[in-house]
């Protein structure tokens, strides 16, 4: 199988996580607050890579300035970006979140142009606005519903989007200098360190530790954070890494429209939410998006060979 194959597959794999994840997050919010949500999630995504690495044997030798390096990615993705997320989501609804955050495409495309020098195709350019309506059109069809959200919440959501948006064009740079498993354990072992602080010492000062581990009494709750926490976390932070080190920032940030369609398909499964032919339509649209933004991309490499 060719790298670009499994570039896009992990990409594929990637949306899919996170157009779950959505879901997921909104279970876990019934009983924990967005801190303690973020703490447990990562701590059991900490917990998986050192178990990872212990049965893999695989050694990482990380300096100083690795870690300086490393750090301010880290900080874009688990700390802004899953902040901001589950801020978010625990305003608006999980389809309101994904739908907002179809507009990484956009941030991406002219982050990557502007610090990559990534030039987008015109095919590409309209290709990814056409994914972008398929979502408008969609907010836009759901009426006052999806309309009347809470801002703060909405906003939140954006400026994750935004952050994702920027951690896809440094990410580009930096899978060329340092392994997955080293990106993805130091990105993963920043979110366990910051988000444990801020929760316990959040638990300490209220005085009510005794009720930061209350969350596992409940089963939903214990599925929904082995999911955000292996597959979310741990399992996305790795399969983007690998993605980014492939494919340009701005082909890999389209297939966040392709998690936006899961997201909402996702909701009309499990959430019984009702499907209407403008539900069709947009995802027609993202799909088709998502296809052209690849498929002129891999035209143009093909014409460069070419001459």
């Amino acid at each position: 199988m060719s790298q670009k194959r499994k570039a896009y597959i992990a990409a594929i794999s990637y949306a899919l996580i996170i157009g779950l994840s959505f879901l997921f997050v909104k279970v876990t919010l019934t009983v924990a607050s967005p801190m303690e949500t973020l703490a447990h999630r990562f701590s059991v995504a900490f917990i998986g890579i050192v178990i990872l690495l212990v049965f893999t044997k695989n050694k990482l030798t990380i300096k100083k300035h690795d870690l300086l390096k490393i750090l301010p990615l880290a900080i874009l993705y688990p700390i802004v970006f899953f902040t901001f997320q589950v801020l978010g989501l625990a305003r608006i609804s999980s389809s309101e979140a994904g739908i907002i955050q179809a507009t990484i495409p956009i941030f991406t495309l002219a982050l990557a142009g502007l610090l990559l020098k990534e030039k987008a195709t015109r095919g590409q350019f309209v290709a990814i606005v056409f994914s972008v309506l398929g979502v408008m059109y969609m907010l836009m069809m759901n009426g006052a519903n999806a309309t009347t959200g809470n801002v703060i919440g909405s906003g939140f959501v954006l400026l994750s989007a935004i952050a994702a948006s920027i951690y896809n064009v440094f990410a580009r740079r930096l899978t060329k200098q340092y392994s997955l498993l080293t990106l993805t354990y130091v990105m993963t072992l920043c979110g366990f360190v910051i988000f444990n602080g801020i929760a316990i010492g959040d638990h300490m000062m209220k005085g009510t530790i005794h009720e930061f581990f209350k969350p596992f009494l409940h089963v939903d709750f214990i599925m929904a954070i082995l999911y955000l926490g292996l597959l979310s976390s741990l399992g996305t932070s790795y399969l983007s890494n690998y993605a980014l080190s492939i494919l340009e920032a701005s082909k890999m940030s389209v297939f966040s429209n392709l998690a936006t369609l899961i997201t909402i398909l996702a909701g009309i499964l499990f959430l019984h939410e009702s499907f209407r032919a403008y539900h069709l339509i947009g995802g027609v649209m993202i799909v088709m998006g998502v296809i052209g933004t690849n498929y002129f991309g891999l035209k143009r490499v093909a014409n460069n060979e070419e001459i």
